[in-house]
């Protein structure tokens, strides 16, 4: 298959948009113009990608589970996910340059918003104890969530992922502050812990 075909597979049909993504337009944007006190939708914050990897230890002597997390990753963001290998050696890790250590998918338009949705209501109710996320920004406005185990997307087979996985997810904006980023996520309608202000 060539890489054109690839991209050609991920096309969304004409006209077609997100429930969460048409809830941005219809809600989000105006409640966050009212409350940044500003006028221009441009002006206020939007996603732009979510970034989504899994790192895998176990594929420096199993290339098997480098595939298998492959092949998770691919079925929960519904995008093909990308091998990811190490930038240089480290010989306490057992680790060489051009090693692969993990798989990464990089999601925008439809396909950004199906998975956040899918996330929000589907995957965070199947976490154990969940009592909401910890607000983890980086200082710019790009929320970083931690996920112990890959399990939680009902898209997971666990007889053909034996092994669970931890996983990070990005929600990248452009937010010029956590303050804003944070607005954005609240009305988006990602749960944070009730003490996270």
């Amino acid at each position: 298959m060539t890489k054109k075909e690839t991209k050609n597979e991920t096309k969304v049909p004409a006209g077609y948009m997100p429930k969460l993504q048409a809830l941005y337009k219809e809600k989000v944007l105006p409640a966050l113009l009212k409350d940044m006190n500003v006028k221009s939708p441009m002006a206020v914050p939007k996603m732009t990608k979510i970034v989504i990897n899994i790192g895998v230890k176990e594929a420096r002597e199993d290339i098997k589970a480098l595939e298998t997390a492959k092949e998770d990753l691919t079925a929960i963001a519904g995008q093909a996910a990308q091998v990811r290998r190490a930038k240089k050696s480290i010989s306490n890790f057992k680790l060489r340059e051009g090693m692969p250590i993990g798989v990464r998918v990089t999601l925008r338009g439809a396909k950004m918003y199906e998975f956040m949705e899918r996330f929000i209501c589907i995957a965070c109710p199947r976490i154990r104890d969940f009592q909401g996320f910890n607000a983890s920004f980086d200082g710019k406005g790009n929320l970083n969530l931690g996920i112990k185990e890959h399990y939680i997307f009902p898209e997971i087979d666990v007889e053909k992922s034996p092994k669970a996985h931890g996983m990070n997810i990005t929600f990248v904006t452009t937010a010029e502050n956590d303050e804003s980023g944070r607005m954005l996520m609240n009305y988006m309608g990602l749960p944070f812990r009730k003490s996270a202000k």
